[in-house]
């Protein structure tokens, strides 16, 4: 987990975030056994095992947060086209001088903030929505420090790469190779540095006291032939009811953290059964392998900028006579956008697929579906989430099986 938690939805309505469990949103919940979840219709995907009250709930989340979601996106990709392929973003970067590391400083920080400001209004109501549902605990005051902080993290990334792309494209033709280069460099960097840098800015992290569940944990590991240094609780209930677990960093660096939520609200084996799905990422390299292909894409990406950016009809367009211009820094933005935008269903797809091989992992290193399928119930209720969202949702933004695929594949491994 790195930057600011987001507050718009994931999953298409299906329990968001995480890898196993919500990250970002949950329902508080007393400790001991879920409540029955089931009564449902049986002949509606996860009808069985859930009320229809719950399901009743869990669509007006859908509906109450996912209409401004998507809202924001459409908002958010609208400002970068309207500025990016118009000379709108040109004279915005020259507003602040004609030199030339004044114009990248511009592009820079009117590529942060302007986008993070628009995002403010639809971020806000999606809160109140999901407050309703007693989804929240972070007050407004420190919802704002969040957005600070990801503004701080932010600025300082942005800057340093439009300085070093703008650099290399006023020296040699061959820009996009060495900017390439540096992008892959970069993500394997962010992969390590993360745990130790970012995520302490959002969370405060204490080692778990003494005790059985922690010597299940650190047992569970050993047995998956997983090192791990520490188990520590995040202090997550300063912000949110999700019940989450995960396993951080790499090498000496690596340990298993348990929100504090998760601890207070489901039981021990419960705790273990979630911690195992994160130790079969690492089991299965998950994270590396996710490190080299996203490396690879970002190095691939920036060549299919390069070729799109440069292209002289969206130059005019944009305002710039060439692309090593600083002006050119919203068209960069814009199309970046854009090819992110219809690489995300792919990325979902493969996210789920992943998603599913650390949940069958999970089921045989503990050898307990029934207890797996308890709680799946546990966290979809908790966390409001919906046990089959609608299916174009789903194929669009989910990146987890939904609730009801999950608890269908514990059944199937009996």
């Amino acid at each position: 987990m790195t930057g600011r938690p987001e507050d718009a939805p994931q999953d298409g309505g299906a329990a968001p975030g995480g890898d196993l469990t919500p990250e970002r949103t949950g329902g508080a919940r007393s400790a001991g056994r879920p409540e029955d979840t089931r009564g449902g219709d049986a002949a509606a995907p996860g009808g069985g095992d859930f009320t229809p009250e719950h399901i009743a709930r869990a669509r007006e989340l859908r509906r109450g947060v996912w209409p401004v979601a998507l809202a924001g996106r459409a908002a958010g990709l609208a400002l970068l086209l309207a500025l990016g392929l118009t000379s709108a973003g040109a004279g915005l970067v020259t507003a602040f001088g004609g030199a030339w590391a004044a114009r990248v400083a511009a592009g820079a920080v009117s590529l942060v903030l302007l986008p993070q400001l628009l995002s403010l209004p639809f971020a806000a109501r999606s809160r109140v929505v999901r407050a309703r549902f007693g989804l929240v605990t972070q007050g407004w005051g420190g919802w704002a420090v969040d957005v600070l902080r990801g503004l701080l993290i932010s600025l300082p990334l942005v800057a340093g790469a439009l300085f070093a792309v703008y650099a290399l494209a006023g020296v040699t033709r061959w820009w996009w190779a060495w900017a390439a280069l540096g992008a892959a460099a970069l993500t394997v960097a962010l992969s390590w540095v993360a745990p130790v840098l970012f995520e302490p800015l959002f969370n405060r992290f204490t080692p778990m006291a003494a005790g059985p569940l922690r010597d299940a944990l650190l047992a569970l590991a050993a047995r998956d032939g997983v090192t791990v240094r520490d188990v520590l609780v995040a202090d997550a209930s300063r912000r949110t009811t999700a019940l989450n677990a995960y396993v951080s960093g790499f090498g000496r660096t690596r340990r298993i953290v348990v929100y504090d939520t998760l601890l207070s609200t489901a039981e021990p084996r419960e705790v273990e059964l979630v911690v195992a799905h994160e130790l079969g990422h690492v089991v299965h390299r998950d994270v590396a392998r996710g490190t080299a292909l996203g490396a690879v894409g970002a190095a691939a990406g920036v060549c299919v900028l390069a070729a799109v950016v440069s292209w002289g009809p969206l130059l005019d367009l944009a305002g710039a006579d060439r692309f090593a211009d600083p002006r050119s820094a919203w068209l960069l933005a814009a199309v970046a956008a854009v090819g992110g935008a219809l690489g995300g269903p792919l990325g979902c797809a493969i996210s789920r697929r992943v998603e599913r091989r650390a949940d069958r992992h999970a089921l045989a290193l503990t050898g307990d579906p029934a207890e797996f399928i308890a709680m799946q119930r546990r966290l979809t209720v908790a966390n409001v989430g919906e046990p089959a969202p609608p299916r174009v949702l789903h194929v669009l933004f989910g990146t987890h099986p939904t609730p009801a695929e999950r608890i269908a594949l514990a059944r199937a491994t009996r």
